[in-house]
């Protein structure tokens, strides 16, 4: 059923075990039935929201941005306006909440990248993501995929770890984040082969140097990528996450190639300054998943995505980010891209 599917209920690493406890009342709508008043003041919200995506128009973070904007504005009387400020590996957008009261009127959204990685990879940091920031859920996890040209010789992602020990240049690998770049520098140290990093700025532009044969392979989203998938235009190798992806069964995993301690998903969640007031927060946590468990909105965004939503407790969110924070830190000390 697509309603189970859409969820990360089950064989989802740290994600399974907090989401079970989570998902059953994650469709209530408290927050329909309290009077605004009651819980978060008379005065609140008394005029628009923003929604600071840190990334540009057009993205995946951004589109999702807009379909929750959409659906919040009702619910909360007020506008909901999204505000691109990308920059910096969302580090741009992330220091302008810092910057703003936290009244309840400014939502960042954010995703693994800027909350984990950048402390991991980057020193001088301007922000703290646990100590600055509070989620009011997750909201949504995809795989990872590695692609190549569909006239490639390499049919499975043993072929590509083939090639790559027969070179001794090893391997170019297109990415368009450094989560991507530091997650492929991992996979490479535990196959122990060389993979060399082209950064893009994007994933459409990964996509089409890989089709015209400019990369001998792309690390993306899975879901960006499913089109071009389907379509036979690019061959998928393998997904980073724990298990087989249900839309695409017959593509396998990595750690089905052998490298059973590698799995790697992407995630994204919305975050408010740490002192805001709690009430603000709680009801704003209780209509994002109630928006997030909605059947219109699995059908509409997430299954078209291969996505998953994951609609996390503030408390289960900060622990998988703090978990998150300490792996990428393990594993940028063991490739060398540990913050100096």
């Amino acid at each position: 059923m697509t309603t189970r599917r859409s969820f990360c209920l089950t064989a989802c690493g740290a994600f399974g075990s907090l989401l079970g406890a989570t998902l059953a009342g994650a469709g209530t709508s408290a927050w329909a039935n309290d009077r605004t008043g009651e819980k978060t003041g008379d005065s609140w919200p008394n005029r628009p929201i923003r929604i600071i995506v840190p990334f540009t128009g057009g993205s995946g973070a951004d589109a999702t941005a807009r379909f929750y904007a959409e659906k919040m504005s009702p619910m909360l009387g007020q506008p909901v306006i999204v505000e691109n400020r990308p920059g910096a590996d969302g580090a741009i957008g992330i220091m302008a909440v810092k910057a703003l009261p936290a009244d309840g009127y400014t939502i960042l959204q954010g995703s693994i990248g800027p909350m984990t990685v950048n402390p991991a990879i980057n020193a001088d940091l301007q922000y703290d993501p646990m100590r600055d920031f509070v989620p009011l859920t997750g909201y949504g996890r995809n795989m990872n995929v590695i692609l190549v040209a569909n006239d490639s010789k390499l049919n499975t992602f043993a072929d590509l770890v083939a090639k790559a020990k027969a070179s001794p240049a090893g391997l170019n690998m297109g990415t368009f984040s450094p989560t991507l770049a530091l997650t492929g520098a991992w996979l490479a140290k535990l196959a122990g082969v060389k993979f060399t990093n082209v950064p893009y700025k994007g994933q459409g532009q990964v996509m089409t140097e890989v089709i015209g044969n400019q990369l001998d392979f792309g690390m993306v989203d899975l879901g960006g990528a499913s089109t071009l998938i389907r379509s036979g235009k690019l061959r998928a190798l393998a997904v980073t996450g724990d298990t087989r992806h249900a839309d695409f069964p017959s593509i396998p995993t990595i750690k089905e190639s052998g490298i059973s301690e590698f799995s790697q998903y992407s995630w994204n969640a919305f975050y408010v300054r740490t002192d805001t007031p709690a009430p603000i927060r709680a009801k704003l946590g209780e209509m994002i998943r109630s928006v997030m468990t909605s059947d219109a909105t699995i059908r509409t965004l997430y299954a078209p995505k291969g996505s998953e939503g994951i609609p996390l407790t503030p408390a289960q969110m900060q622990k998988l980010q703090q978990e998150e924070i300490t792996r990428f830190r393990r594993v940028a000390a063991e490739v060398g891209m540990a913050a100096k």
